[in-house]
């Protein structure tokens, strides 16, 4: 069955090349010096517009874990003369979307307006990112919201797992801990918290910008002049890099359930890394998203052991991990646990066979193009690229240094990447058969 869907990728590679060849990347550089990475597309009158500023919630300072992603659900709820409805409705009557998130390395803001729209658009963004409000009301509404969450989360034995993971990995770093923060910490936040957590992630030192849509470039300068110009020159300064403190083993959290949930890897590699694209073939190959995955195939297909399991590399800005995760009944995870670490032995000692090489590559080289699927996924592409350091010509040249990888390269790479001895397993129920150790 593998071969007709590779077959169909081949052919959809095939056809959408040309398209993927037109994304032409301009590096625009605005009157006021912001850069930025565009694309134009003049067939509808809309952009998209992706914005990351570097740094996160890793910014969190102590005692106030949790600060940063609060700001990013206050930024819109209020700004200028506008309280939170007043520009909701701003918003709304431009057609515009705004989006704020914080994850552990980047403060994001994603934004569509259309043409027709888009200085006003901008106007009212720029509000929002320069004259927030942080109305006390607000503050009590949305921190209520985050902690609701929080108490779900206690109850969430893939959340319980994946912090339990964290904090066995990176020791004191903000990596070890939950960017939404704790009950505790959520509670204790006041608005001069989340004032201080504004100033410290948006500023005009960390930021990094992708537009793709019905935009020139110049106009493009112009409008990140009106929107950035007012920001801070420097924000707060980014924590070092993570220590990893994680240990091989196994750790299991009690829970009451009739399955388990189980994280499990060791140390990755940076996407910087020569060898990168090579772990990322040995990736796919050991627990992509396909049923021909290994693990799939061995834990799932071959003994009945899990319903889905896959692995994903994980580089961050200031660490780097190796990280899958499945889950299966209390009765299985010993046997599933004992097969991972079977199959991981194995990749290490004896790579992959040349077949695989080749299905892989096929599916993602195929694979790719079907990303470009507008504006707003372009624009991310485009931020993405930039923070990982990759040149404008990367979407080119990505397949061709996919193809060039051999298979001296994946079994050098295995030797690299693959230490069965430095798993650690982390199991959320109550599983029978597994042996906790230190």
């Amino acid at each position: 069955m593998f071969r007709p869907i590779l077959a169909a990728l081949a052919l959809v590679l095939a056809l959408v090349a040309p398209a993927l060849a037109e994304v032409k990347i301009q590096e625009v550089t605005s009157p006021g010096g912001f850069k930025a990475w565009l694309v134009e597309d003049h067939g509808i009158p809309f952009t998209a517009l992706e914005i990351r500023f570097v740094g996160g919630t890793s910014l969190d300072m102590p005692g106030k874990r949790g600060a940063t992603y609060l700001m990013s659900g206050l930024i819109e709820e209020g700004a200028g003369d506008l309280d939170s409805r007043g520009f909701a409705e701003a918003r709304d009557g431009l057609a515009a979307s705004f989006r704020f998130n914080a994850g552990a390395d980047t403060f994001g803001v994603s934004a569509k307006f259309l043409t027709e729209n888009r200085d006003q658009a901008a106007d009212l963004l720029a509000l929002a990112l320069t004259k927030p409000r942080f109305d006390q009301d607000a503050v009590d509404r949305v921190r209520e919201q985050v902690l609701s969450g929080l108490r779900s989360d206690e109850k969430d034995p893939g959340t319980i797992a994946s912090r339990t993971f964290d904090a066995l990995a990176f020791g004191d770093h903000p990596y070890a801990t939950a960017g939404e923060g704790t009950l505790e910490s959520v509670a204790a936040l006041t608005r001069d918290d989340i004032v201080a957590a504004w100033k410290g992630a948006i500023a005009r030192d960390r930021v990094v910008i992708g537009a793709a849509g019905d935009i020139s470039a110049e106009d493009l300068g112009k409008l990140l002049d009106k929107l950035l110009g007012g920001l801070p020159a420097t924000g707060a300064p980014q924590p070092g890099p993570a220590p990893w403190t994680l240990t091989p083993g196994i750790s299991v959290v009690d829970f009451p359930s009739p399955q388990s949930v189980v994280f499990f890897g060791h140390e990755g590699l940076r996407r910087d890394d020569p060898d990168f694209f090579a772990a990322y073939v040995l990736n796919e190959v050991m627990g992509g998203g396909r049923f021909s995955a290994r693990l799939m195939r061995e834990v799932r297909e071959k003994r009945g052991l899990t319903y889905g399991i896959g692995t994903y590399l994980v580089p961050m800005d200031l660490g780097e991990l190796y990280l899958g995760q499945f889950s299966a009944s209390n009765d299985k995870v010993a046997a599933a646990v004992k097969v991972v670490q079977d199959e991981w032995a194995r990749i290490a000692t004896e790579g992959i066979t040349e077949q695989e090489l080749a299905e892989t590559k096929t599916y993602l080289t195929g694979s790719y193009a079907l990303r470009f699927s507008g504006n707003g996924p372009i624009a991310e592409i485009m931020v993405g690229m930039q923070l990982d350091h990759l040149p404008p010509d990367y979407i080119a040249t990505r397949n061709a240094k996919l193809e060039a990888v051999t298979l001296e390269d994946v079994k050098r790479v295995a030797a690299r990447l693959f230490h069965p001895d430095h798993l650690r397993f982390v199991v959320v129920g109550q599983p029978a058969g597994l042996t906790p150790t230190p």
